[in-house]
């Protein structure tokens, strides 16, 4: 589980790790606060992305997320495991908060309390941000921070530059799966 399941940059095995701490959690509380999250978000997400395209921005997340946690360690020295999907779900949370910020949010035991998405969204990257500066070590603020930003640029760019233009590399798989690889390496 350690090396496989939690990554750190100080470890032999560096990238599927990046992959599969995605799905390992210290806790069943982390767990169950990372899963209520993402049933908390994950409706409106695939609402506006749909199925295929949040599944890759998800999986995708949980890697750009992870890498961000690795350049954090690296550059102040404070190496570490990290495990855990909040990187990945800070996608999601983030992208939801970008295209809907006048939606509102509360907290689930705080429900009396409301706020809009998009000032839930600007105090958690603040957060985040100052974590990250100050050192502090409850959460992965690194990959928290990279997840978010990742869900920004995506759902503001990303789409129109990765998603939209994806049909050729589609039409080639869809290919190679109907006909085969073309033998001879040379063209019919």
């Amino acid at each position: 589980m350690i090396r496989y399941f939690t990554s750190n940059p100080a470890s032999k095995v560096l990238c599927s790790p990046m992959l599969l701490s995605t799905f390992s959690h210290f806790s069943l509380f982390h767990m169950a606060a990372n899963m209520y999250v993402l049933w908390s978000f994950s409706s409106s997400i695939v609402n506006i992305l749909g199925q295929e395209q949040f599944m890759a921005v998800y999986l995708s997340a949980g890697v750009i997320s992870n890498f961000v946690s690795y350049v954090g360690k690296v550059a102040t020295g404070r190496y570490g495991p990290s495990l855990g999907a909040s990187g990945a779900i800070m996608t999601v949370l983030a992208a939801v908060c970008t295209k809907i910020p006048e939606g509102r949010l509360a907290i689930i035991f705080l429900p009396m309390f409301t706020f809009t998405a998009g000032n839930a969204l600007k105090a958690i990257i603040a957060m985040d941000t100052a974590g990250m500066i100050l050192g502090w070590k409850f959460f992965d603020h690194a990959a928290h921070l990279g997840g978010a930003l990742f869900g920004i640029w995506y759902v503001t760019y990303g789409h129109e530059l990765i998603w939209k233009n994806r049909e050729p590399l589609v039409k080639i798989w869809h290919e190679i799966r109907t006909n085969g690889p073309k033998k001879g390496g040379g063209s019919k």
